[in-house]
């Protein structure tokens, strides 16, 4: 059983997600609008640096404690997994600014979708880590979660394909190759955290 007074480390996880879901809405938001400015930008910069202060207070919270809700291992590694993600949503932005890429396509506007829903999803799994009435709810959000994985999968490959059929330029087809394998790459870092949350919620219940 998960230790209800210990309440801190998932007021930390929660924090954290939240991050990642604003980084994900502004992410659809650049790409879809499209809005991939020096100004989008630096908001994106702004909440990646937050996530890494969460990550380093969680750190600095499981250094100090005692007890702990769960493994000390797990904690960590569920902390730096949900951070690996906002970082990988940041770089891809700043890629299709460095890029040139600014007026992104039918591709990048399905991959915009699936890892904002993915992030979502992962959203009510971390909430639901602290209450252990919502297994059933947290484990179904993760099965959603490797659907949207799949889905991932699907479109790197379809979007790739499309690329080398219809691109004539090789520089294009190398920095859109790069960054549809890029958002594939964040639907699986979704699935890892959903993943370890499995692996908590298995071992504690």
């Amino acid at each position: 059983m998960f230790m209800p007074k210990e309440t801190k480390f998932f007021d930390l996880f929660d924090r954290q997600i939240d991050n990642v879901v604003e980084g994900a809405k502004l992410f659809r938001k650049m790409i879809t609008t499209p809005a991939i400015t020096v100004d989008n930008i630096d908001k994106m910069h702004a909440i990646e640096h937050n996530g890494d202060e969460v990550n380093h207070r969680i750190i600095d919270k499981l250094n100090e404690s005692f007890i702990t809700p769960f493994d000390r291992e797990d904690i960590l590694d569920l902390s730096n997994s949900t951070d690996n993600i906002i970082d990988g949503i940041y770089m891809i932005a700043k890629r299709y600014s460095l890029y040139k890429l600014l007026t992104p396509g039918e591709y990048s506007h399905k991959f915009a979708a699936v890892i904002e829903d993915s992030v979502l999803a992962l959203q009510k799994v971390v909430h639901g880590l602290r209450n252990n009435k919502k297994s059933k709810e947290v484990m179904e959000q993760c099965v959603e979660i490797n659907r949207l994985e799949n889905m991932g999968d699907i479109l790197r490959d379809e979007a790739i394909s499309k690329l080398l059929n219809d691109e004539k330029d090789p520089i294009v087809v190398i920095k859109k190759k790069e960054m549809y394998e890029s958002c594939e790459n964040v639907t699986d870092l979704c699935e890892h955290v959903a993943n370890i949350v499995e692996s908590i919620l298995v071992k504690n219940n």
